[in-house]
Order: structure tokens, then C-alpha cells, then sequence
């Protein structure tokens, strides 16, 4: 063939093409998807707010200044059923981003399957229900490990009796290195994830070994893809080879259809910038690259992000830009038309064999300290994980690895992208009480008998260990809410809050510290006594990432840092500072900062601790930062203040402050 293309008949499909979206309310993000489906995406990719992650109802105390922040929110099937209203479940890939409640939020998707009268074996589509990274990354687990990975198997081994066609779970990655792993931390934890939940399913003897086969044959799992655009195309060949094998050796596994290796991403937020945040559009193209260039290693499913995602909500338009970059992959270069142009590569061949020994190594060191559960309970990858992020960080700071435009070539223009208002989008001030009120408009027009039945034996099976997705199922469709549904399993498997990852210990070989040391023990001494510095995270933002960054550092700088891990009341976080606290800061990323930092300032008030200053960081657009400093904040910190040195100077340095100005009242 002419410049050696292959048979237009045999040119590939393209993958998937989705867009992680879903705010406010069911009705708003269903004219959304609808809208992203009209522009040419192919499948759905549904984000759903916290209070809906964490089995919580929208009028819960926790869930204050959360709904339809980071995704919509879904308190009962006729939520469900608006989201999907005019959008038939058989004719769509639907992906639910969902994980301790991923059973109840399938629950309603069959139940509004059933009642769209879609036969549930023709479903498809993916629950992540990878509850192991939730401890170590991303931080909407409820329950404790043991329990939540039964749970897991329940989905599990119920989608492969009742919905082949579905991925019950989609082993993620992606939020590791968010938080800061390495490749090879990102191959080998996700594989170790993988390597107990098949153990569970096979231990739990509800499958036979052709059963066992076809649940093999339908994990999936979700990658992350940065900057590195070589060792990520590697580390994707590496994920391939791994799982062939680990399926074949480990599992028994013969047939090869059923090791394949198949795999969603969403390319990295991490490293998206909120400085020249124009160049973000050229850095999600390259991380789009390394997982759709190499044919035996090419995802099934991309999702990109937004140029502007560390300024904001993306507005429908910063999402079709994004769309429009996988459909010109796809449609306009010849790329699906060729075999894997990197075959016979030697440099690929090295580096994805190194890749694959350092995996295999540390995923033999997990398995010596007792398989992924076991290290989770420790604490013993989270804090692996933090010293990563740690390493990541302090290259950032030292010029060692160059981020343009934040740590070079920091001149720029003003970007024309971001002037004016409606640079982002803002999601509805009323959508949390429409929520709220339609909420208890539902509960109050139930059969309250039926919901009592359906209560009881969710919980019933809860205790005897039997399948919860039967009652499940029934439950959603008697009308039972997120938060019953979650209470329900609460009392019986009990909470959990996990290690935070951050040593209690300062690190005496950090590098950079001595001017920062030296203003901390000036500073303590002219106190009496040693800075002690509060970081919280109230509400349910379980991106932890930044204040584990914050809290290590202050550590090594020799402050008296309180640091207990997330979700908690602003009242908690109060209540805690009476013990001698110096400032507390917050730490809220999911766009709940105005309503959570006003509750705390008025929390600290009524305690009678109003003189102690607060910070507060996040993703926070200008506008806000103005009316939270208006009503009391010391300083706002957003993804632009990478130096944590200079952010704990400047904390120092209003302590001090304070305190002067409290000596100079005290003897006026």
C-alpha cells in the first residue's frame, strides 16, 4: 500500500471518548451529558458529589457546602432517573466514578435500568470500586478495609452473574500519582490492589474455577498518564506484560483473552498549572500521547481534563476543546491504521524491563507484609507515598525539575483566556438547598413500610454476609436514600479513619530549612514555648496531598504540627484548636471553601479563640479569596504557591505578629 498504510477495513476503532463531568443536580448534569453526547462523545463518564461518595444525604451536617461541588448528587433513584431522563441505558458505556458506595449507586442504575426496561445483561459500562487506593489517595472510603473489600466482591461477583457485559471494577491508579507516586508505585500498588480483590473473590468460594475465569476476564483498570511521556508510554507496555503474567502464574488464567490487560485513563490533573495555564492545553495533549501511540498498549477509554481545572470548574466549552483533541487524534492522523510502531524498540524494550523488575520487586515486598490490606491498616504504603510526594515536591522548589512557567520561563503575557468573568464555571448557589428541599420531599411521599422492610434486610445482609447487591437493589427501588442505604452498612461494619502517611518525626537530612528553623525557634522562644500550627480539612474533601505536604514540612522546620487526616466538622476543628493552638490552617479542594472556612471563623468565635489566624488553601478563584480574607482569613494559598517554605514563613511571621499586637493591647 502506498506510504505503507494498511487496509482501510482493517483500520482500528477508537476508543472511547469521555469526559469526567456531572454538578449540582441530576436535571443540570443531564443536560450537560446530553449535550457532550451531541458533540460526539461516545461514553459517559459520571462524577458524583462527595456527600454521594461517602454514603452520606445531601442534608447531612458533613455534607454543608458539598453538594454538586465535585460532581452531582444522587440521593435516590428519582435522582437516577432524571440523570439518565431521555438517555436509554442500552445504548450506552456509562462509567461511575464511584467506590465505597459503589454497590448502592449500581443498586440505582439497575433499578432505573430495570424500570427503562433495559435487560441487564445487555448493560455496559464500569463501576471503579477500587476501595484501596481510597485509603492511600483519594479519601472517600467509609468503612474499614476488610469490610469494604467484601463489598467489593459482592459487586463483583453479582456483575458477573447478572451484568457480563459490565466492569465491576476499575483498579485505579490514577490518584496514586496524583498523590505522588512513581511509575513503579503506580504498576505495583495497582496490581497488588488487584492481586487481593481476585484472592477475595476466589477465597470467598461463591465462584467455580470457569466462573473465576470470566470475573479475571472483566477487571479493568484506570491509569494516570503525566509528563514523562516515554517511561509512562513504558510503564502502560510494562502494565500489559505484568498482568499477562500475573493472571497466567499466579491465577492459573490459560486463556489469553482473558489476561489482556484493558485499561481506561485520564491523563494527569496534577501537573495542570495554575500559572500560564494556556500552556496546560499542550501538556494534556502529550499525556494523551503515551496511551494512545503504542497499538498493544492503547487504552479502551480517555477522559482529558481541562486546560483550566487548577483555576476551577472547566465551563462546557473548556471540555468540548478537550473532546475535540481525542476526536483529531483519532479521525485526522493515520495513528489506527498501524500496527505498534514501537516494537523492536530497544530503548522501550530496557526501560519496560527495568520497569517490570522494580514492580515485581516491591509488589514480593507487599505480599512479604501481608498483601494490600494488611499495608493499608499500617499505614506503611500511604506514608511510602507521601515520602514520594515529598521528593516530587522539593525538585519543583529547587529548580531540579522545570515546570514552565512556574519555576521557569515565568514571564508571560497576560492570558486573554482567563480575563473577564465566566473564566470558569461556577455551579449554582441554589443547587445545594433545591437539593435539599426535593431530598425531603422524597422521603416524605414514600411507603415508609416498604423503605422500613427494605432497611431491615439491607442490614440483614450486611451481618449474615450474604450478597448486598439483592438487597441493594430492592432498597433503591423502595425509594431508600444514599444516606439510609450508608447508615445502614455504618452499623454494622463500623468507620474508619486511615493513617495520614506523615511521619511524626522531622526529617534531619531536609535540605533548605536552616533560615526557616532558625525564625521558628526565635519565634517560639519569644512565645514561651513552641509554635503550634493546626491543619485541617473539614467537610468531606479527602485530597489530602497538599496538607500532608504542608504538615511533613512544618515538622521538618521544628513546628508543633496537629494534623489527625480528614473529614471533620468545623466545630472539631474548633474544638481542637483550644488545645494551645498558634494558627490553624485549612486545607479544601472541592470547592466548598466559602461556605467551610465562614463555618470554622465562626466556630473559632464562638470558642472565644477568634484572635488565632487562619489560612486557608485550595483551589480558590480570586473572587473568593477576596470575600474569604473580608470575613477574617489571614492569607489564602492556591495550586500557584508551590514554595511551602515561604508559605510556613509567612505563617511564622503572622504569629509573631499576633502576638505583638496582643502584648501591645495588654499593656495599653
Amino acid at each position: 500500500m502506498a506510504n505503507g498504510r494498511t487496509n482501510a477495513a482493517r483500520r482500528d476503532k477508537p476508543w472511547i471518548f469521555r469526559t469526567y463531568a456531572g454538578h449540582s443536580t441530576a436535571r443540570e448534569s443531564n443536560r450537560l451529558y446530553r449535550q457532550n453526547l451531541a458533540k460526539g462523545q461516545t461514553g459517559l463518564s459520571i462524577a458524583f458529589d462527595l456527600p454521594t461518595q461517602t454514603g452520606l444525604d445531601s442534608d447531612h451536617p458533613l455534607a454543608r457546602g458539598e453538594v454538586g461541588k465535585v460532581g452531582v448528587a444522587i440521593s435516590h433513584i428519582g435522582d437516577m432517573r432524571a440523570l439518565f431522563d431521555d438517555i436509554p441505558l442500552t445504548s450506552m458505556n456509562t462509567s461511575m466514578t464511584i467506590n465505597a458506595t459503589a454497590p448502592w449507586l449500581m443498586a440505582l442504575y439497575i433499578a432505573t435500568a430495570d424500570e427503562q426496561g433495559a435487560p441487564r445483561d445487555q448493560l455496559q459500562g464500569t463501576t471503579q470500586n477500587d476501595i484501596i487506593k481510597e485509603y492511600l489517595a483519594r479519601g472517600t472510603y467509609v468503612f474499614p478495609p476488610d469490610a469494604s473489600l467484601r463489598l467489593t466482591k459482592d459487586l463483583i461477583l453479582f456483575c458477573a452473574r447478572e451484568t457480563p457485559k459490565w466492569n465491576p471494577i476499575n483498579v485505579c491508579s490514577y490518584h496514586l500519582q496524583e498523590a505522588g507516586a512513581t511509575p513503579v508505585q503506580e504498576l505495583s500498588y495497582a496490581l497488588a490492589t488487584a492481586i487481593a480483590v481476585l484472592e477475595r473473590v476466589r477465597q470467598s468460594g461463591e465462584v467455580d474455577e470457569a466462573g473465576f475465569v470470566e470475573v479475571v476476564g472483566r477487571i479493568s483498570f484506570f491509569v494516570n498518564a503525566g509528563m514523562r511521556f516515554v517511561t509512562e508510554l513504558a510503564k502502560m507496555r510494562a502494565f500489559v506484560e505484568l498482568w499477562d503474567e500475573i493472571t497466567r502464574d499466579r491465577f492459573g488464567v490459560a486463556d489469553p483473552s482473558k489476561r489482556r490487560f484493558r485499561y481506561g485513563v485520564q491523563v494527569n490533573s496534577l501537573g495542570l498549572t495554575e500559572q500560564q495555564p494556556e500552556n496546560n492545553a499542550y501538556r494534556i495533549l502529550i499525556e494523551m500521547l503515551s496511551v494512545v501511540l503504542s497499538r498493544d498498549a492503547r487504552a479502551r477509554a480517555v477522559q482529558l481534563p481541562a486546560w483550566n481545572e487548577a483555576l476551577g470548574l472547566p465551563r462546557p466549552f473548556d471540555q468540548q476543546w478537550s473532546l475535540r483533541l481525542q476526536q483529531i487524534m483519532a479521525y485526522e492522523t493515520e495513528l489506527l491504521d498501524f500496527g505498534d510502531i514501537f516494537d523492536g524498540s530497544k530503548e522501550i524494550a530496557s526501560l519496560v524491563e527495568t520497569l517490570k523488575g522494580e514492580a515485581l520487586s516491591e509488589i514480593a515486598s507487599i505480599d512479604t507484609m501481608g498483601g494490600a490490606v494488611r499495608v493499608i491498616e499500617t499505614g506503611i504504603l500511604k506514608a511510602r507515598l507521601v515520602e514520594s510526594n515529598t521528593r516530587r515536591l522539593e525538585a519543583i522548589e529547587r529548580g531540579e525539575q522545570i515546570v514552565v512557567g512556574v519555576n521557569a520561563f515565568v514571564n508571560s503575557e497576560p492570558s486573554p483566556l482567563t480575563a473577564g468573568e465566566g473564566s470558569i464555571m461556577v455551579p449554582s448557589a441554589e443547587a445545594e438547598a433545591e437539593q435539599i428541599a426535593t431530598l425531603k420531599a422524597w422521603r416524605a411521599g414514600r411507603d415508609h413500610a416498604r423503605v422500613r422492610e427494605a432497611l431491615r434486610a439491607l442490614r440483614s445482609a450486611a451481618a449474615s454476609g450474604a450478597n448486598i447487591m439483592a438487597a441493594s437493589i430492592e432498597a433503591a427501588k423502595a425509594g431508600v436514600t444514599t444516606g439510609e442505604w450508608g447508615d445502614a452498612l455504618r452499623a454494622e461494619f463500623g468507620e474508619f479513619r486511615a493513617p495520614t502517611g506523615v511521619s511524626p518525626r522531622a526529617r534531619q537530612e531536609a535540605a533548605d530549612l536552616d533560615a526557616l528553623r532558625s525564625e521558628v525557634e526565635r519565634v517560639s522562644l519569644k512565645l514561651g514555648r513552641r509554635i503550634k500550627f493546626l491543619i485541617g480539612k473539614p467537610g468531606l474533601d479527602g485530597h489530602s496531598n497538599g496538607a500532608e505536604q504542608v504538615a511533613a514540612r512544618a515538622l521538618d522546620a521544628g513546628l508543633d504540627v496537629v494534623y489527625d487526616g480528614i473529614r471533620f466538622t468545623p466545630t472539631e476543628i474548633a474544638e481542637r484548636a483550644k488545645d494551645g493552638v498558634h494558627c490553624v490552617g485549612l486545607s479544601i479542594l472541592s470547592g466548598s471553601h466559602l461556605a467551610l472556612t465562614e463555618e470554622v471563623l465562626a466556630s473559632l468565635r464562638a470558642a472565644g479563640l477568634g484572635r488565632i489566624p487562619v489560612i486557608v488553601g485550595g483551589i480558590i478563584p480570586p473572587s473568593d479569596a477576596e470575600r474569604l480574607k473580608a470575613a477574617g482569613v489571614a492569607a489564602v494559598y492556591t495550586p500557584k504557591d508551590f514554595e511551602i517554605n515561604g508559605i510556613l514563613a509567612a505563617i511564622v511571621a503572622e504569629v509573631e505578629a499576633r502576638h505583638d499586637q496582643e502584648m501591645r493591647l495588654a499593656q495599653s
